[in-house]
């Protein structure tokens, strides 16, 4: 009988499942850097980085440090899949959806709300004061939504967990949707003449405007690195986590609720009048944003079984 337990039980722990928890987190980081060089299917990439948090929290016991390395994890997941349609720019070219939310827009409002906004704010030469703030505050959004989360953790530890969950469920879900229904921007359908925009008063992607006044030279290396899919607008992200982030705020007092909503309502503003969005992709942002948070209930039985699937390998890792 002692023989059949000992052989019943499983013999990868320890170390060598140590190790090899350890080698998901560094194909996660290595794969996608090295994707292009070594012309590697799109899905490995993704198998590569979505193992990769998960081999962190076997790896590790938990403390506030790893629940934080797993967040950034996370987000690297998101940044590379949100980067992954655009590595074949042509195929993506070919599939992408341009027509349907100028449409939608044209239906609500009659004209597109991005030309009539800067038909009226816009002094046509060159961005004033007034668009400058708005570029910032748009660029503030890489920064925004962990921001909130990285608060929460500060004033509130026991939060961070689900708060994160919160906000990687959205990033998560919004890269699907890039993948699946790729979907190009107002400022792109400019660019590339379509007609139901290019037949009215000309539009202006205000953002490169000001950062090649703003940074000079270093535009287009920045452009480069944070603008890694242009064909990547619905829904919203920008608008979707920084609804997030309000909600989450909200836990931790009026203030910083107020500053939330502050910022998601002035970012959304910004996001149409500068040429980024149009209103429909923030309408999507917000209902995923919404059906992350009320959905969260319904699957917490399922997150519960696979969080101690993992707690029984971190265990075992320890062992």
């Amino acid at each position: 009988m002692r023989g059949l337990r000992r052989a019943s039980r499983p013999r990868l722990r320890g170390r060598p499942l140590r190790l090899i928890a350890w080698g998901a987190v560094a194909a996660g980081i290595a794969v996608p850097l090295a994707r292009k060089r070594l012309k590697l299917p799109a899905p490995v990439t993704v198998a590569a980085v979505a193992a990769a948090p998960f081999g962190l929290a076997i790896a590790v016991p938990r403390t506030r440090k790893r629940d934080v390395g797993i967040y950034i994890l996370q987000m690297w997941a998101y940044v590379i899949v949100h980067e992954l349609p655009y590595d074949r720019s042509d195929r993506l070219e070919r599939r992408v959806h341009v027509q349907y939310p100028m449409d939608v827009d044209r239906a609500l409002f009659g004209s597109p709300p991005t030309v009539v906004l800067q038909r009226l704010l816009f002094r046509a030469g060159r961005p004033q004061a007034f668009d400058y703030a708005l570029v910032v505050l748009h660029w503030a959004w890489f920064l925004q939504p962990h921001t909130a989360v990285a608060w929460i953790l500060w004033r509130d530890p026991a939060r961070f967990p689900r708060a994160a969950a919160l906000m990687g469920a959205v990033f998560d879900l919004g890269a699907i949707g890039y993948v699946a229904v790729p979907t190009a921007p107002p400022w792109w359908a400019a660019e590339h003449g379509f007609a139901s925009i290019k037949d009215a008063p000309p539009m202006r992607r205000i953002m490169v405007d000001v950062g090649e006044r703003f940074w000079g030279g270093l535009w287009p290396r920045l452009y480069r690195v944070l603008g890694g899919n242009p064909l990547a607008a619905m829904p919203s992200l920008h608008f979707g986590t920084s609804v997030m982030a309000a909600h989450l705020l909200d836990d931790l007092g009026p203030v910083p609720a107020a500053l939330g909503w502050g910022y998601a309502g002035a970012l959304g503003f910004a996001l149409v009048y500068l040429g980024e969005h149009y209103v429909i992709d923030l309408a999507a942002g917000f209902a995923l944003a919404e059906a992350v948070r009320s959905g969260a209930p319904h699957i917490a039985l399922l997150a519960r079984r696979v969080s101690r699937a993992v707690q029984m390998l971190e265990a075992r890792a320890a062992a």
